[in-house]
């Protein structure tokens, strides 16, 4: 995978601290990345470092990079491509939404 650069990795960060964008670059990734599986670790990556900068009450360092590790490693990318394919060749499709937050 070609290095990015980090004006346009920052770039990057700061458009995915919109939920909108997030879950559009996610829905991409499933859509175009069957033949790259490790781009959907990437993404995730990248989705959580630009929620770790946002400040939702919560301490940004309660995301435990080692646990991220983890948890990524449990992704099987292969098994998920193939059920978006399956779900395409029945005419379906994979679409990711903003989750609706509760209001207190």
């Amino acid at each position: 995978m070609t290095p990015i650069s980090d004006s346009y990795h920052n770039y990057l960060i700061e458009s995915l601290k919109d939920p909108e964008e997030a879950a559009a670059y996610l829905e991409v990734a499933l859509e175009e990345g069957s033949d790259q599986p490790q781009l959907l670790k990437k993404v995730i990556t990248n989705i959580v470092e630009a929620h770790s900068q946002l400040n939702y009450g919560y301490d940004s360092n309660q995301i435990n990079p080692e646990k991220l590790d983890q948890a990524l490693s449990l992704i099987n990318c292969v098994a998920i491509y193939g059920f978006v394919e399956l779900v395409d060749m029945l005419g379906l499709k994979i679409s990711i939404h903003v989750k609706e937050v509760e209001r207190e």
